[in-house]
């Protein structure tokens, strides 16, 4: 009884440990529920987002105040205990899985310094919220790169030497025609992509024009590889192989082509830094 006392009063003398629980167990729960929808793309990306932001509250940890109220600590309990039922029962896999980790973050937010220090934590929700929009944006099925998408793998498949025609959303081989949809003109990736560029433009200082150039960079990057994707499906139903389409198109394989944005992405970012770093190293120097 006198250990579990002492146990007590730590969390009381230290609150910054029960945040950190609660913290970790949200996490757990978040990436959990991802990974429970097999929905890779958003699971590494959850986990990217989380990462970035326990890594800016460790760089100004000594400077948070911790200080709550009774009206901001119960509206802080309650969406968590909110958010703990809906990831056993599961009541909107929807909208409240894109929002949760933010509903979380905000929540954890008002528990630790109430609603007078939410502006501590102002570039930490930012992260969030934008993570969670990017899973569930309404206005993103009213856009539609399907033409573009078409055009643009046709154009490649021509200039390679194929025999290529294109009528409308139809890309036709002589053995073989695939129709670009929605879901494979790219706006995905293109979204996916934004993310780790806007991860990055809270990791690192960068001038006004990199501010521009990085977005830019990253969607018109994860278009071209799309397009790639695009005319290796075309390729694969020209030669009749649909156990090879059915892989690439919704298997395993669609990932790689993710996988290869965001290692090219990373590599941009590298190099724009090392450049950064060195026009700097210039500067002291001189």
């Amino acid at each position: 009884m006198e250990h579990t006392r002492n146990k007590t009063n730590v969390l009381i003398k230290n609150p910054e440990f029960l945040l950190i629980g609660i913290g970790a167990s949200l996490i757990a729960i978040h990436l959990s529920l991802f990974w429970r929808y097999k929905d890779s793309v958003s699971f590494c990306l959850c986990f990217l987002f989380l990462a970035t932001v326990c890594s800016q509250l460790k760089e100004k940890q000594h400077s948070l105040k911790l200080e709550s109220g009774i009206i901001s600590s119960f509206l802080g309990f309650f969406l968590l205990l909110f958010i703990f039922i809906n990831s056993i029962y599961q009541l909107n896999s929807g909208i409240l899985l894109s929002f949760s980790p933010f509903i979380s973050g905000f929540a954890l937010a008002i528990i630790a310094s109430g609603f007078s220090g939410l502006k501590q934590y102002f570039i930490e929700l930012l992260t969030i919220l934008f993570f969670s929009l990017r899973t569930w944006i309404p206005s993103i099925n009213s856009i539609d790169i399907s033409i573009i998408t078409a055009k643009f793998s046709a154009f490649l498949l021509w200039y390679t030497g194929f025999d290529v025609n294109r009528s409308g959303l139809t890309i036709s081989l002589p053995t073989g025609t695939v129709e670009v949809y929605h879901g494979c003109s790219g706006i995905v990736l293109i979204l996916d992509t934004l993310s780790l560029a806007i991860l990055f433009l809270f990791m690192f200082e960068l001038h006004l024009k990199q501010k521009i150039i990085v977005p830019l960079v990253a969607a018109i990057l994860a278009f071209i590889i799309n397009g790639i994707r695009v005319c290796l499906m075309a390729l694969l139903v020209a030669q009749g192989d649909k156990q090879a389409f059915d892989y690439w198109h919704d298997g395993d394989g669609s990932l790689l082509f993710s996988m290869i944005t965001a290692f090219l992405f990373c590599c941009f970012c590298w190099v724009l830094l090392s450049n950064n770093q060195r026009k700097e190293q210039n500067l002291t120097d001189s």
